[in-house]
């Protein structure tokens, strides 16, 4: 009886299967096919354990499985194995922006748990599979951006909890599918930037999910469906080769051939069959039990062996063997591994932002004056006739600065973080990531701020070309024109005379023409246009300079729209550094004539090329000892009546009496 008992207890509490022998067996299989070269994966050995967080991007549920593998932006240059249909219990797929190689395998198809499929950014080729459509489970699918051929798979209207498809920057052919229309959860689908061909399907319009739908630069032809008028701004459809709709103003309208075309197509037989085939192996349709142990999701067979020895077991025996149960359930649950159904903190999870920030979900009603409450701080304007202003959400975002990697990091401060970011248009940009507690409390008064930030159009200004607030995030992105050569404080206490961080002297005297442009426009009152406006914070870090050498002034207006404590914290910083009017200390009030005085200061280092203008630099400007005081690298080649006559403005510029200095309009006359 004791054998029994002891036999049955060994059955029911195995060694731990997946992760002693089979999964580890297909994560290293898998790490030898995605870093070839084991650069990047080292922590993946055999005698590791990928549930205790030593692995390297892979997370276990509750019981013990894989569930999770997020190794987005790793430097990954291998392939994706047909292996990895190993892992029975992954619902989280995470491979994004590396370089990966070759062909999406079909053997993927066995994963039936998966729920998210993150393969955007690679370099994969080939043909989707379309045993995809067998992945029930699916609710994001992202392969965009890779080199992916052939057509879409009608098979990919078999999934039936999909909310997101994104195939964007391939080379796919073919027509749109008519079964991605039968998609009831569909909310974003991207297709652009593609060759597909023929009409887009009439029951796409009726996908009452769908928020999103891009199919610009295809090759499309004939009638769009009046009925996605109602997306707005969600629905692109620009450069394709003859689209018509008589819903759409930049559209020709429809003639009878084009009306005829389209009836010919509806009910669309697509290329491949339309449904899953019923006819699957036993096998592949099984979905494998995840919320059990180990053994039986690794195989049947156990099942059997267990109910046999259970036969035979006495009462005395299956109440001990059920105790043990009890008590190795109970320790599990209370380990603090995340389930399937809990989200890591450190993954992005499109439904979960989509759910607790509303920028992805987000809903403009027109009959109100601020977005739905659903929406938390999710700030969506309705954009002037003249804007180009774009209201972004948390996955553009999110996807632009690779997931904030610190590849893209360009600087930090105490209150902000920014990000170079590439948008789907291919285009750059500069993300600032502002904390929402950094922020002015009132709703109202912040979105009437990013109002009058959009206003401001110059080309020394930096454009600001949209922005996201995420209150789920806790964060506001301010998204701008990209400037390529940094800042101008790169530019000073340059050693090396053949440094490429030398400005020649045209280069200088052009920046500060521009310099005093753009400040001049921002203290011009416009009724028309916008009120006058001072910047209050400027300084070398804050001119940027664009690929021509232009200079562009950033964050005009920002610190009006942050918090008393963030706005000191960023003045004591300008004080530091010599740019704050002396009068500030006493009357705690900015005029033009403080920007003034910033001006004169930025104008001084430019021309020494230091960063701190200490007395002896002072006193040779003045003295107009040029040998002393014009930046040496310079060799002696420049023009002394411009070193003049800058000098002399700047001098002017930062005189300790306000009511001395020149105004910005008088220092653009003199310029000229």
């Amino acid at each position: 009886m004791l054998l029994l008992l002891l036999l049955a207890l060994t059955l029911c509490f195995p060694p731990n299967l997946c992760n002693g022998n089979a999964e580890i067996s297909v994560l290293m299989d898998i790490k030898a096919s995605l870093d070839p070269e084991n650069k990047h994966l080292t922590s993946w050995t055999t005698s590791g354990d990928p549930c205790t967080g030593s692995f390297l991007g892979v997370a276990c549920n509750e019981y013990l499985k894989v569930a999770n593998i997020s190794l987005q932006s790793k430097g990954l240059t291998g392939k994706l194995p047909p292996s990895i249909s190993g892992l029975k219990c992954l619902s989280g797929l995470y491979l994004h922006y590396n370089s990966l190689t070759g062909g999406i395998p079909k053997e993927i198809s066995a994963l039936t748990e998966l729920s998210e499929l993150y393969l955007n950014v690679n370099n994969l080729t080939g043909e989707i599979p379309p045993e995809i459509g067998n992945m029930s489970g699916l609710q994001v699918v992202q392969l965009c951006c890779n080199e992916l051929n052939g057509s879409i798979p009608s098979e990919l209207g078999n999934l039936n909890r999909l909310n997101v498809l994104a195939l964007q920057h391939n080379r796919l052919t073919g027509q749109i599918p008519r079964t991605l229309g039968g998609l009831a959860m569909l909310k974003r689908l991207d297709l652009s930037f593609n060759q597909l061909l023929g009409s887009i399907p009439m029951n796409i319009a009726k996908v009452t999910q769908l928020e999103f739908l891009d199919v610009q630069n295809n090759s499309l032809t004939g009638f769009i469906p009046n009925g996605l008028k109602r997306l707005g701004n969600g629905f692109s459809y620009k450069n394709n080769r003859d689209l018509c709709g008589a819903a759409f103003s930049s559209l020709r309208a429809c003639t009878n051939l084009d009306v005829a075309m389209i009836n010919s197509l509806e009910p669309f037989t697509p290329t491949r069959n339309t449904t899953v085939p019923r006819n699957i192996p036993q096998s592949a349709s099984i979905t494998p039990q995840c919320h059990q142990t180990d053994h039986q999701c690794t195989s049947s067979s156990n099942l059997k062996r267990v109910g046999i020895i259970a036969a035979i077991v006495t009462v005395i025996a299956a109440l001990t063997v059920t105790t043990f149960v009890a008590l190795f359930v109970h320790r599990r649950r209370k380990q603090k591994i995340w389930s399937k159904s809990e989200t890591p903190d450190h993954r992005f999870s499109m439904q979960e932002s989509s759910r607790t920030s509303g920028n992805y979900a987000c809903e403009w009603d027109p009959t109100q004056k601020s977005p739905k409450s659903t929406c938390g701080f999710c700030v969506e304007l309705e954009p002037k006739s003249d804007s180009s202003l774009q209201s972004f959400n948390l996955e553009e975002i999110e996807s632009a600065t690779r997931y904030f990697s610190d590849g893209n990091l360009l600087g930090r401060s105490k209150f902000s973080a920014v990000y170079k970011g590439v948008l789907r248009d291919r285009s750059a940009v500069a993300v600032k990531s502002v904390s929402i507690t950094s922020c002015k409390a009132d709703e109202a008064e912040f979105t009437k701020g990013l109002s009058l930030l959009t206003s401001l159009k110059h080309e020394n200004l930096v454009r600001l070309r949209g922005f996201c607030c995420s209150k789920g995030r806790g964060e506001c992105f301010l998204v701008y024109d990209f400037a390529s050569k940094g800042n101008l404080s790169q530019y000073l206490d340059v050693e090396d005379a053949k440094s490429n961080r030398v400005l020649d002297w045209p280069k200088r005297v052009s920046i500060i023409n521009g310099i005093a442009k753009g400040l001049a426009y921002l203290h011009r009152d416009d009724e028309t246009e916008k009120p006058r406006m001072i910047h209050r914070n400027i300084s070398m870090e804050k001119i940027l300079i664009d690929e021509q050498c232009n200079p562009l002034i950033t964050d005009a207006g920002l610190l009006k729209l942050l918090a008393d404590d963030i706005v000191y914290s960023a003045l004591k910083v300008s004080a530091a550094l010599g740019y704050m009017a002396p009068e500030y200390i006493t009357t705690g009030k900015f005029t033009e004539k403080s920007d003034v005085y910033a001006f004169g200061v930025v104008v001084l280092q430019i021309l020494s090329g230091q960063s701190n203008l200490t007395g002896s630099i002072r006193a040779a400007a003045a003295d107009r000892r040029f040998d002393d005081f014009v930046d040496k690298n310079l060799e002696g080649k420049f023009s002394e009546s411009e070193a003049d006559k800058l000098t002399r403005i700047g001098l002017i510029c930062v005189n300790e009496h306000p009511e001395n200095r020149l105004t910005m309009e008088d220092v653009i006359q003199q310029l000229s």
